[in-house]
């Protein structure tokens, strides 16, 4: 494969919510480019992106994909990302690799809600774009509809660098207003047209969205101004000088239109990927966490960082990078700065799908692959050893829905919990926890169907089988007042007999103070050396329950008396007898069931607030505050975790799928009477069926 210098790269993330034709789109692109020998289609599983096996069968993106297009003398590296919520993730990791988004937007639907929330993630990152309108030969297709649906959902002022020629069945290619031209479309897929002159019928339009589109440009530029003020013609080469410096410094954001599936209007969009958007040079110099810094040249010392893991089971890791600055060759060694380790490095990787094809070196701008890193993860640097740079990690989205999971070969434990930590390499936005109250294990995501392929992956990956269940409450149990018992063990039966007597009293500590013993002991009614067994006994007392069998907290206890027998008594004894009088005492310090609060920030538009706030107070929540951000609204608010289990898909129905929320452990409270009865009574009910 061709070298290709820093500047005649250009990185593009192709970015819209889920169903917008974003891995259509990168396809045509590809086959248009001769990157690809045939048209690769979603729907019958010939994708070159969409590879993996759960993408094929549920035909959508699940995991961000990158391929290149060798185009007029530059080389593109497409990266295709998903736009569905539940893997969202990983498409906001992708953006930090690229210096440039593609968005798309639906002729039909316009810009729908991940669309608002990708287009943050390319704003985030301060990121040129440029807009595609697809499907302009579907059904109810409208190009002006989708403009104005543009400036309203996303708050920009598009700039038409095309317009359509016909539009529904009727569409047969575009009108490009900068060489004033129409491109006339075979409607078969090869993409191939001809370059003819606009048509009559849509001349005055042309016209009119030119001159605007002149105007919008100039203004950008002070000298330009003022030759168009003074009446001078703006020729071709300076409107397009202008427009790149417009693009790049994200002054305007242009619009082309098309159809990826009929392979119309993508080399004109080609075209202006390499005019207009910037390359690796054209962007900022990078300052890392020790406020050194790498302008993006190669002759800079070497850094990269890695934004994406693959886990192959045929080569193993394979670690996805930016390179930054600097140059990286095969069969050498890297720094890895954020974990302080080196890295042997031997092929390294150009990507074309599942495609991999080794190279000899990777300089400053591109993006590359490496396989069987040690150590290395997704969002470390690596760089020059001698001269290190360490970039800000990449932040992931905090998961939004748990489950609790169990193999269904027992004995698989161990294998289940390494093939999640291998997977949770390979998906940073998926966490993983074992719950030692509930003695679950706890498998975290964003969304149902983010779990549901990490479950299918588990099996055709690592040969594993799990079920997927709500997780436990860790609900705990505490006292109200003071009480005081005895628990008295006797047992002879021939020989050596046991013998433990004691006296304790219970009283209830702050929430949150844990368990406090206190020896009152005087006298020698118990000798020394059995006092820690009281202790131990109370202590496993509290950790089986005696109301609902969860853990007793929030307790202080007493030992104040006792009795014991010079033969007959021992540590067990004693043990037993302190766990009786404790289990006791509760009976009569009344007994309640305590329940994990959440602290909850939830995110929504202006017109969800009230259902929102409604739902949340249904749910026993305390509303703390209402904070106003741009068009939307914060609730902060307090939710028993019993209540908020399975949150996401409510507030995604409540919302449209414009809500977002975050949720923490806060403190204990007290569950209300006549739903700790209800539980009580629906665990008695499991452990009868369990018999």
């Amino acid at each position: 494969m061709k070298q290709y210098d820093t500047k005649e790269l250009r990185n593009i993330g192709v970015i819209a919510h889920g169903g917008a034709g974003k891995t259509s789109l990168s396809e045509a692109m590809l086959f248009d480019a001769e990157s690809t020998n045939r048209l690769g289609e979603v729907n019958n599983g010939t994708s070159s992106l969409d590879f993996d096996p759960d993408e094929i069968r549920r035909k959508i993106s699940i995991s961000s994909s990158i391929g290149y297009a060798e185009w007029n003398k530059h080389k593109i590296n497409i990266v295709d990302t998903p736009g569905y919520a539940n893997f969202i993730a990983d498409t906001k990791a992708c953006l930090r690799a690229v210096d440039a988004a593609v968005v798309i937007a639906s002729a039909i639907s316009g810009v729908k809600v991940q669309t608002r929330k990708v287009w943050q993630f390319a704003l985030d990152y301060e990121l040129p774009r440029l807009i595609f309108v697809n499907k302009m030969d579907r059904e109810r297709a409208s190009f002006v509809n989708a403009l104005g649906d543009i400036e309203k959902a996303l708050g920009v002022t598009p700039l038409p660098l095309q317009l359509p020629i016909g539009a529904e069945h009727n569409f047969k290619g575009v009108v490009d207003l900068i060489k004033q031209k129409a491109y006339i479309y075979k409607n078969d897929g090869s993409g191939k047209f001809e370059l003819a002159d606009i048509p009559a019928e849509i001349r005055p339009e042309a016209d009119k969205y030119r001159e605007k589109l002149v105007e919008a440009v100039v203004e950008t530029n002070d000298d330009l101004m003022t030759s168009y003020l003074e009446g001078e013609e703006v020729t071709q080469p300076q409107l397009e000088q202008a427009l790149r410096e417009a693009v790049v410094t994200s002054q305007v954001v242009p619009v082309l239109c098309g159809s990826a599936t009929l392979n119309m209007g993508v080399q004109p969009l080609l075209d202006a990927i390499v005019n207009y958007l910037p390359s690796p040079t054209d962007r900022h110099a990078l300052l890392g966490k020790n406020q050194e810094t790498r302008n993006p040249t190669a002759g800079e010392p070497f850094a990269a960082q890695v934004f994406k893991t693959i886990v192959d089971q045929h080569i193993g890791k394979l670690s996805l990078f930016r390179v930054f600055s600097g140059k990286l060759n095969a069969d050498s060694t890297t720094y890895n700065s954020t974990q302080n380790i080196k890295e042997r490095v031997g092929h390294v990787y150009i990507l074309q799908g599942k495609q991999q094809q080794a190279v000899d070196s990777v300089k400053a701008g591109d993006i590359a692959a490496v396989s069987k890193l040690k150590v290395t993860v997704t969002g470390d640097t690596l760089c020059d050893e001698k001269k290190p740079i360490i970039f800000d990690t990449l932040e992931f989205p905090k998961p939004v829905i748990s489950f609790a999971i169990d193999p269904k070969s027992k004995g698989d434990e161990e294998k289940v919990s390494q093939a999640l930590h291998r997977l949770c390499e390979e998906d940073p936005s998926l966490k993983i926890k074992r719950n030692d109250e509930t003695r679950e294990l706890i498998v975290s995501g964003m969304g149902q169907v983010h779990l549901e392929v990490m479950i299918d992956r588990l099996k055709r990956k690592f040969g594993v089988e799990v079920s997927m269940k709500s997780p436990k409450v860790p609900y705990k149990e505490t006292i109200r007042s003071a009480a005081k018992a005895q628990g008295k063990y006797k047992k002879q039966s021939g020989g050596r007999g046991q013998y433990g007597d004691t006296w304790i009293e219970i009283e209830p500590l702050s929430r949150g103070q844990g368990f406090e013993f206190v020896d009152k002991i005087v006298g020698g009614v118990i000798p020394r050396q059995y006092i820690p067994a009281v202790e131990k006994g109370i202590q496993e007392a509290m950790e089986g329950g005696v109301i609902a069998g969860y853990p007793v907290v929030d307790i202080k206890a007493t030992l104040y008396d006792g009795s014991y027998h010079t033969v007959d008594s021992s540590e067990m004894a004693f043990k037993i007898a302190g766990s009786m009088g404790f289990k006791k005492a509760v009976v009569d310090a009344g007994p309640v069931l305590i329940e994990p609060i959440m602290n909850m920030e939830v995110a929504v538009p202006d017109d969800c607030m009230g259902d929102v706030i409604g739902d949340l107070n249904s749910r026993r929540g305390k509303v703390l505050g209402v904070e106003p951000r741009a068009n939307s609204q914060s609730i902060s608010a307090q939710v028993p975790m019993a209540e908020v289990l399975k949150y996401a898909p409510d507030l995604r129905s409540i919302t449209g799928g414009r809500g977002v929320f975050s949720m923490e452990f806060s403190h204990y409270e007290e569950v209300p009477s006549h739903l700790s009865e209800k539980i009580i009574e629906q665990l008695k009910a499991a452990k009868e069926d369990k018999k």
